[in-house]
């Protein structure tokens, strides 16, 4: 090697080295903080923006799934940030793609306007979608929930019909029933042909904060969830035996782990006494208390809105698998 190749090498290494221990101040980023994203197609999205050592770094939840880190993020100037998540794609047995979504947002105050662009399926051509966000309102101290103000309670299902239920897609197909005073949603699909996409069921009236209880029963193997407001979904999963995890039973879905596991084994009736007040959750399963007035800092995946103040419906998830409910009773907080 000559000898200004060999200077050349030693410089490149020295200035990577500094680099990486060495971090610039991001003095320039205004994007830090959470934001509440709606997405075009409808879907709902939420972005954390925030130094870690020095380091920009992010969480992103787009539509639906989980809450989880970005894979890179970075300021191309003061007023544009650049979020990429990638996510793996099998293409055939022997090959898997590293896909990669780019999001490219704009900044005026507290307003966000972006650009999402991705791959279509068969790498010809690619997605762009739209979406507007807007900064999180700050988080409220945890209420003292022995001095909350109960309304009076509303029996949200009659054991008879879905009056006071819609699909919240009316062009969707519907699996919930009601069997023998149970409301029972057997999403099945057929042997052949397409897979069909059913649809979930939510209240017609909205509420603020509140307490619901309710009684479910989880096949084995099964999956639903309980959307509070539309925002945050109460996970209802066959998740007996399995260790603690965020999307277990109980759990705000991909935010908050339970504190311990208090699920029945999949086919017995289970009771759930939730209350939200403040954007804080509490959790009570089986007459256990495995989520303790925790903040609730996002919607999950499947959210209606991003609007963490406004009034919702509850909503039933209906596209996962058979899950039977009872006795489901809200009990409004003025």
């Amino acid at each position: 090697m000559k000898k200004s190749m060999v200077t050349y090498t030693f410089l490149f290494l020295a200035l990577s080295s500094f680099a990486h221990t060495n971090p610039v101040p991001l003095t320039a980023n205004t994007f830090d903080g959470m934001w509440g994203l709606e997405i075009e197609s409808g879907g709902v999205g939420w972005l954390h923006v925030h130094e870690d050592q020095g380091f920009l770094d992010a969480e992103l939840l787009w539509i639906g799934g989980s809450v989880l880190p970005v894979s890179h993020v970075y300021l191309a100037d003061e007023n544009t940030l650049v979020v990429t998540r990638t996510y793996e794609a099998k293409k055939s047995e022997n090959r898997t793609h590293t896909v990669t979504m780019t999001l490219r947002i704009k900044k005026s105050g507290d307003t966000l306007e972006g650009t999402m662009t991705a791959p279509k399926w068969n790498g010809s051509g690619e997605t762009e979608t739209k979406f507007i966000g807007k900064r999180m309102p700050a988080m409220p101290e945890r209420p003292d929930l022995s001095k909350v103000d109960l309304g009076k309670s509303v029996n949200l299902f009659n054991g008879k019909n879905l009056n006071g239920w819609r699909l919240i897609d009316p062009e969707s197909k519907s699996a919930f029933e009601v069997v023998d005073g149970v409301l029972v949603n057997d999403p099945v699909q057929p042997d052949h042909g397409a897979h069909i996409s059913y649809g979930n069921l939510r209240t017609e009236k909205e509420y603020g904060d509140f307490n619901l209880k309710l009684e479910v029963n989880v096949p084995e193997g099964s999956n639903s969830g309980v959307y509070l407001r539309g925002l945050y979904e109460i996970q209802v999963v066959d998740s007996y035996g399995k260790p603690l995890d965020s999307h277990n039973m109980g759990a705000v879905y991909s935010r908050i782990t339970p504190n311990e596991a208090a699920e029945k084994p999949p086919g017995e009736w289970q009771s759930m006494n939730i209350t939200l007040v403040d954007r804080h959750v509490t959790v009570v399963l089986n007459n256990k208390k495995i989520i303790d007035n925790e903040p609730v800092y996002g919607p999950t995946g499947g959210a209606i809105s991003a609007d963490v103040l406004a009034p919702g419906p509850i909503y039933l998830q209906g596209d996962h698998g058979k899950v039977s409910y009872r006795n489901i009773v809200l009990t409004p907080i003025n």
